[in-house]
């Protein structure tokens, strides 16, 4: 064997922040009467709600019970009425409408597939093409317009021209704005509200809708109760996460790797929180945490002999294949293949297929950690376009796009799985998203360490510039890529609806985790107060 595959590279990771602590704490759920009345009571509400669109004729106050009805994440139990009153939203006349009246309408329309034109606003803006001076006191509009813009796609200039003016008009106001404003422009300064976790969304925007004085308290309190049942649902699956996760005991044998199973859980609510995609949500969290494992192997300890032996043996994919391996893999490899296969016993009869287009994903991904292997070994810095090629299969979101289909329902066709497969615009977009986004954010701490290049380096080395300069033109591609997510979300999709929503919340994972540090590496501060977030502060009622 060559001397420079001998050469481990080495990373160290601080310990998993949750231990057991989801096992141990599973009897702070309520208690079973307690959850039958919240139940209940849940469903008293819910009719009430639908009472409200029953009731609710203006298209000002159908708009906002919409968009409140959202933000609290409460829409999941609306579609039906939410669909209709999108219809009667579209065919809205909107001549006397201010500017928060437009932007919130645009938005709407846009994050439902509606081909709404951003001409809308040109009745905004003065002869000389800038936005009105008149405006600029106009908080609740500016912060209206602001998260419309972001929903914009290619050559719609003058979104991007919203989102420079609101801004900078937003950011100057805010020292002087009253809650619960304050908090939603903070709030949306931060991240604007499309590119948010739905779920942590809801669980910051409930305590701002309770302090606004125009609230509706059976949202509101409908609001509390389906975040704690919702609540207690996720600690079940992640309590049965963590004992799987613990019984697997990978962590403990490859004692090298990021031990993150309760981040990973956290990852997939983000993707999806509903009821209903429960065995989904299991299935795709114990894919990503066997994922995270490979890739520590392949970028943090294996050598380049031992990889090759790694990604031939997934390429067979069976159990004999286990004996071409080190020792140290063995394990890793045989748990892969039973896990793969414990999947498959238990999708019903007619869902079996599902199987071999996983384990094609995880074969794909596995070639291009390899590949990536390969040109950390031989100090290789690719082009940008070369390394994009490898690298956006290397993110994993091909593979986790395919894993999170499996434990789906009817809307998991096979045809899905072949547009999947098939690499489509839409998922492209998302993995340039993630794959720039991940290497802007830890480009520096990566280059303290035998790692491969990644795009920071290839665009310095292509263009010749610092990485000052790299980072700031790869966060532009960023944008651009966002721009063709929201593209292929409009009009008429390919597949179900449902399946498009899934890609777009990877592309809020990665906004929310690698925004500004990689928080799933260095889960100890900003992903653990998320994490408490989401899975055990519930609300007092």
């Amino acid at each position: 064997m060559e001397r420079q595959s001998m050469v481990r590279k080495s990373a160290e990771y601080h310990p998993t922040v949750w231990g057991d602590y989801f096992i141990r704490n599973y009897s702070c759920l309520p208690i079973e009467e307690e959850k039958e009345y919240m139940i209940k009571r849940v469903e008293e509400l819910k009719d009430g709600v639908r009472n409200l669109f029953e009731e609710t004729h203006d298209g000002l106050q159908i708009m906002i019970l919409v968009d409140s009805i959202q933000l609290l994440g409460l829409d999941y139990h609306f579609d039906k009425e939410i669909t209709a009153a999108l219809r009667l939203i579209y065919e809205a006349d909107v001549e006397n409408y201010g500017l928060y009246e437009v932007s919130l309408r645009f938005r709407l329309l846009r994050q439902h597939g509606y081909t709404s034109s951003p001409d809308v606003f040109n009745k905004f803006k003065d002869d000389k093409g800038r936005f009105l001076s008149a405006l600029n006191g106009d908080a609740k509009g500016l912060l209206g317009l602001y998260n419309a813009a972001y929903l914009g796609t290619h050559e719609e200039t003058i979104l991007d021209e919203a989102i420079s003016f609101t801004k900078c008009q937003l950011e100057s106001l805010l020292g002087e704005l009253e809650q619960p404003l304050a908090s939603e422009v903070s709030l949306s300064l931060e991240t604007p509200l499309c590119r948010r976790i739905r779920r942590l969304l809801a669980r910051k925007y409930i305590p701002i809708y309770q302090e606004n004085v125009m609230r509706n308290d059976t949202l509101l309190e409908l609001a509390k109760l389906d975040f704690n049942l919702l609540q207690s649902l996720h600690k079940e699956e992640v309590k049965k996460i963590s004992i799987w996760w613990n019984d697997l005991a990978l962590v403990r044998s490859l004692k090298f790797a990021r031990d993150r199973v309760v981040e990973c859980y956290y990852w997939i609510v983000a993707v999806y929180f509903e009821p209903q995609y429960s065995r989904a949500r299991l299935i795709t969290s114990k894919v990503i945490s066997l994922m995270s494992i490979m890739d520590d192997i392949y970028d943090n300890y294996s050598t380049l002999g031992e990889s090759r032996l790694l990604t031939e043996a997934i390429e067979r994919w069976e159990p004999q294949a286990v004996d071409q391996l080190p020792e140290y893999l063995k394990d890793f490899y045989l748990k892969l293949l039973k896990t793969c296969k414990d999947f498959e016993d238990e999708l019903e009869a007619h869902e079996k297929y599902r199987i071999p287009y996983l384990q094609e994903a995880i074969k794909v991904l596995s070639r291009s950690y390899f590949h990536e292997a390969k040109w950390g070994a031989e100090g290789y810095v690719p082009s940008l376009e070369e390394h994009l090629r490898v690298s956006l299969k290397s993110t994993g979101y091909p593979t986790v796009t395919c894993a999170s289909f499996v434990g789906l329902g009817e809307d998991a066709t096979k045809e899905a799985f072949e547009w999947v497969a098939s690499f489509p615009k839409i998922l492209k977009s998302c993995t340039i998203i993630t794959r720039l986004m991940d290497d802007i954010t830890s480009h520096e701490l990566e280059q303290e360490r035998d790692h491969v290049a990644s795009t920071v380096e290839s665009y310095m080395k292509e263009y010749g510039t610092n990485a000052k300069v790299a980072r700031e033109k790869l966060q532009v591609m960023v944008e651009q890529g966002w721009k063709d997510l929201n593209k292929e979300c409009l009009g008429t999709t390919p597949v179900a609806r449902s399946l498009i929503e899934i890609i777009l919340n990877l592309s809020r994972a990665m906004e929310d985790i690698y925004k500004y540090e990689d928080t799933y590496t260095n889960s100890n501060t900003r992903m653990k107060d998320n994490v408490s977030l989401i899975l055990v502060e519930s609300f007092p009622i």
